[in-house]
């Protein structure tokens, strides 16, 4: 960008006297007009901006051991457990969206990962699905751990668990194997009961 500053003549004073005020003259890289420096900095003719801005220089990146979680990752959470929610409680888009009192196209876009809904509306969401806000929210880890929980809640497995690191890999296929097939048998017998009894 070409710069010049040019004396100019702006009025007579009462001595005849010219006073002189300095004014830019710039010449627009985008439609090549010179004309003065205006208030705004913008060109007069293509209304881009006179002063070109210099590419910011890139800031050197910093390593972290554990990112933190960013809000599109906390959108997309948001979303995949919303969408798992509402389709284990039958519901649909529209029938949420009506439970809610809100566009059908807003549970889409919050399913989608399009729009983050706000504190209220998770408030308000955790209500139309009949859960705890704190299910909309939780992270992989969080859901891992209540699992396991969950689990280990029932003493056979509480016990079995203790053994399983001691056991090698064909141990552990042979026991699941085992564990598998009883279980087929049971539902068997009790589908077998029911068609007697009716």
């Amino acid at each position: 960008m070409a710069t010049t500053l040019v004396q100019m003549p702006v009025a007579k004073s009462t001595l005849g006297l010219v006073t002189a005020k300095e004014r830019e003259v710039l010449r627009c890289e985008h439609c090549l007009l010179v004309q003065f420096r205006t208030s705004n900095s913008m060109c007069r003719r293509c209304h881009k901006p006179l002063d070109v801005e210099e590419a910011p220089t890139p800031i050197e990146a910093i390593t972290v051991s554990e990112a933190p979680v960013s809000n599109t990752d906390a959108g997309l959470r948001v979303a995949a457990q919303v969408k798992e929610i509402r389709k284990a409680r039958h519901l649909s888009q529209r029938q949420l969206a009506g439970r809610m009192q809100v566009p059908r196209t807003y549970i889409s876009k919050i399913e989608n990962g399009k729009a983050i809904p706000t504190l209220g509306s998770l408030e308000r969401l955790a209500a139309a699905l009949e859960v705890d806000i704190c299910q909309l929210v939780r992270d992989g880890r969080s859901q891992r751990d209540e699992e396991m929980a969950e689990i280990f809640a029932d003493p056979f497995l509480a016990e079995l668990a203790q053994y399983l690191p001691k056991l090698e890999a064909l141990q552990r296929s042979l026991l699941l194997n085992h564990a598998r097939d009883r279980a087929r048998d049971a539902m068997r017998e009790m589908s077998m009961g029911k068609r007697r009894s009716a």
